[in-house]
């Protein structure tokens, strides 16, 4: 009778791990070998795959700056303190955005943030009250009047919550802890002057190690972006990523070694350019894309119409002549 025990035969992945690290000190390499072989030995080419990700993206993690994940300033939906309760309300509706700053007077000073929970909860609160104070059985519903609905935010500082004040040299790492010790998970990224410089949420971070997290209206608010004009011509909102791109038309928008330098339609026309180019220039892309500039402000490219190179027709097959009989 054999006196191996099971889990001696075929190692697990965390025996394999700590045996390779002893090997080698290369820990890309050293995690993605690993799987591979734990991969061949289960038959769980799926989970490789899955894992050889995320594991790569959680060691590039490490060296991620908060000013790599970013939004930029120009993408921030904020309000400002003096409108309304009723304009909050449009723009939750209209940004799919759980967490909407406030700034007083300018982008440069955010004051804090207001989450739809508590905004729903107010709102609910307001109409429970508000139907209370009616005769019963003549109303039906949450009842909120004008003067509740146009109020400003400002006038409600109890809906607001802190938001984090961060450098762009931070490292997302540590921005990560702090979000989850402090819990708050919105920053504002500010320069060395005080201004806003962009916005961090906790999603962003997350998604930087898990990838992109897809809710039920991420599929269409991509599909708002972009819209066929006619044959092989489409305009598109210059925020649309590179990889839908990538998937529509079958091409390779940028290199390998040029991914980190832009996620956005926008972004590569400035990559491809230099600069922000002018209403009506026509950009040509080496996959036979070619971008005209329909919208753009002096920071960057708004709306782009992109003209697809059709596919050539086949030459026509020549045939010898028949040789008479």
């Amino acid at each position: 009778m054999s006196s191996e025990k099971p889990f001696e035969s075929r190692p697990g992945i965390l025996q394999k791990l700590r045996r390779r690290f002893l090997k080698t000190s290369d820990l890309r390499e050293s995690l993605e070998t690993v799987i591979e072989s734990h991969a061949q030995d289960t038959g769980e080419a799926a989970m490789a795959d899955d894992a050889r990700s995320m594991l790569g993206n959680l060691l590039a993690f490490s060296k991620l700056r908060v000013d790599d994940l970013m939004v930029p300033r120009a993408d921030i939906t904020a309000l400002d303190e003096t409108m309304t309760l009723r304009e909050l309300l449009d723009v939750f509706t209209d940004a799919n955005h759980s967490r909407i700053p406030i700034f007083r007077e300018t982008l440069d000073d955010v004051t804090g943030m207001i989450h739809v929970k508590d905004f729903l909860g107010w709102m609910s609160k307001e109409g429970r009250d508000g139907r209370s104070r009616k005769e019963k059985g003549k109303v039906s519903g949450l009842t909120l009047t004008a003067d509740e609905l146009t109020a400003t935010i400002k006038s409600l500082g109890s809906l607001q919550r802190n938001v984090l004040y961060v450098p762009p040299s931070m490292p997302a790492s540590d921005l990560l802890v702090k979000m989850k010790t402090k819990h708050v998970h919105l920053a504002i990224v500010v320069d060395e002057y005080g201004g806003t410089d962009g916005l961090v949420s906790f999603e962003d971070l997350v998604e930087a190690i898990v990838g992109d997290i897809a809710d039920e209206h991420d599929a269409d608010d991509e599909a708002e972006l972009i819209r066929k004009q006619e044959d092989n011509v489409y305009v598109a909102d210059a925020r649309i990523s590179i990889s839908t791109l990538d998937q529509m038309f079958s091409v390779d928008l940028l290199p390998d070694d040029k991914e980190d330098e832009a996620d956005t339609l926008g972004g590569l026309i400035f990559e491809m350019d230099g600069r922000v180019p002018s209403r009506g220039e026509l950009i040509k892309h080496a996959s036979g894309l070619e971008f005209e500039i329909m919208e753009r402000d002096p920071r960057r490219v708004k709306k782009v119409r992109i003209h697809v190179k059709p596919p050539e027709a086949p030459a026509e097959e020549i045939k010898a002549p028949a040789e008479s009989q």
